[in-house]
C-alpha cells in the first residue's frame, strides 16, 4: 500500500519513490553500486561467511546452535532474493508488496541476528574448548554482528519520513508489528516445555495471550504484505487502533499474572534460582527453567511497551484512505 507519510497523516497516492534521496536504479547492475546495494552485499557477505565458519567445522550442534545456524543461512538466503530481484528489475512480478517486504523482511533479519549474536556465544560458543572449531564459532558470531548492523541500517535508511512515499511496514506502527511478533516467537521457545505453565490456569492464559496476540499482529503483516487490507469487514485503520488495544490489555494482565504465579510462593511459585535443581549446574545448549522463567516475563514487558507504542502511533496517524 503506498502512502505518503506526514507528521500526522498517511494518505494514499500512486507517485512512486526510492529512498535514499536518489531514483532507485532497477534492473541493472548499477543497482549494486548504490549505497543501498552495498549494503545489502555487505548483508550477504557477512551472512554467508557466518554460516559457512560454522559449518566448515560442524560446530552447530543442539537448538541453540541450529537456531543460530537457520538465522544466518535464512537471512543470506533472503537477501540474494531480494538482490536478484532488484537487479533484474522483477519488483512489479514479484508476488507480494515491494513496498513493504525488504524494511519487513530487513527488520526482521536485524532481530534474528540480534539473536543469534547473543544466544550463540552465550549458550554455546563459551562451552567449546580452544581450538579451531572455537576461533571460528568466534568469528562467526563477529559477523553476526555486522550482519546485524547492517540489517538495522537499512531499516533506518528506508523507514518512512515525514513527506516520503512508502509502505505502511515503514511506518513506526509497522516495525512495531515486526517487533511484536519476533519477541512472542522467542517467548514460544523459551516456553516449549509445557511444565512451565499447565499447572496453573493463569499461566495457561498468559500463553493463550500471547498466542492471540501473535496472530492478530501475524494477519496486520501479511495484509499489508498481500496488499489485501480491503478484504476486512471494517476499515484497516480501524482493525490496527482496535488490535493495538487489545493487545495491550491483554499483556498487561500477563504481566502480571506470569510472575505472579511464577515467582511467588504463595502461588506456588519459585522465587530463588538456587531452588531450581537445572540451574545447578552450567549446561552447553540448554536454559534452565528459572532462567526460561525470568526470560518470558522481561519479554512480557518488553512486549507490552511495544503495543503501547504502537497504540499511541496508531492513534495519532490518521489515515485519509486505505
Amino acid at each position: 500500500m503506498p502512502v505518503t507519510v506526514t507528521r500526522t497523516t498517511i494518505t494514499t497516492t500512486t507517485t512512486s519513490s526510492s529512498g535514499l534521496g536518489s531514483p532507485t536504479i532497477v534492473g541493472s547492475p548499477r543497482a549494486l553500486t548504490q549505497p543501498l546495494g552495498l549494503l545489502r552485499l555487505l548483508q550477504l557477505v557477512s551472512t554467508c561467511v557466518a554460516f559457512s565458519l560454522v559449518a566448515s567445522v560442524g560446530a552447530w550442534t543442539g537448538s541453540m546452535g541450529n537456531w543460530s545456524m537457520f538465522t544466518w543461512c535464512f537471512c543470506f538466503s533472503v537477501t540474494l532474493i531480494i538482490l536478484i530481484v532488484e537487479l533484474c528489475g522483477l519488483q512489479a512480478r514479484f508476488p507480494l508488496s515491494w513496498r513493504n517486504f525488504p524494511i519487513t523482511f530487513a527488520c526482521y533479519a536485524a532481530l534474528f541476528c540480534l539473536s543469534a549474536s547473543i544466544i550463540y556465544p552465550t549458550t554455546y560458543v563459551q562451552f567449546l574448548s580452544h581450538g579451531r572449531s572455537r576461533d571460528h564459532a568466534i568469528a562467526a558470531t563477529f559477523f553476526s554482528c555486522i550482519a546485524c548492523v547492517a540489517y538495522a541500517t537499512e531499516v533506518a535508511w528506508t523507514r518512512a519520513r515525514p513527506g516520503e512515499i512508502t509502505g505502511y511496514m515503514a511506518t513506526v506502527p509497522g516495525l512495531l508489528k515486526v517487533l511484536e511478533t519476533f519477541v512472542a516467537c522467542i517467548i514460544f521457545a523459551f516456553i516449549s516445555d509445557t511444565y512451565l505453565y499447565q499447572h496453573q490456569p493463569a499461566l495457561e492464559w498468559c500463553v493463550a495471550v500471547y498466542a492471540i496476540c501473535f496472530i492478530l499482529a501475524a494477519i496486520a503483516i501479511l495484509l499489508n504484505l498481500g496488499e489485501c487490507t480491503n478484504v476486512l469487514p471494517i476499515p484497516f485503520p480501524s482493525f490496527l487502533s482496535g488490535l493495538a488495544l487489545l493487545s495491550v490489555l491483554l499483556y498487561a494482565t500477563a504481566l502480571v499474572l506470569w510472575p505472579l504465579y511464577q515467582f511467588d510462593e504463595k502461588y506456588g511459585g519459585q522465587p530463588q534460582r538456587s531452588r531450581d535443581v537445572s540451574c545447578s549446574r552450567s549446561h552447553a545448549y540448554y536454559v534452565c527453567g528459572w532462567d526460561r522463567r525470568l526470560a518470558v516475563a522481561i519479554l512480557t514487558a518488553i512486549n507490552l511497551l511495544a503495543y503501547v507504542a504502537d497504540l499511541v502511533h496508531s492513534a495519532r496517524l490518521v489515515f485519509v484512505k486505505v
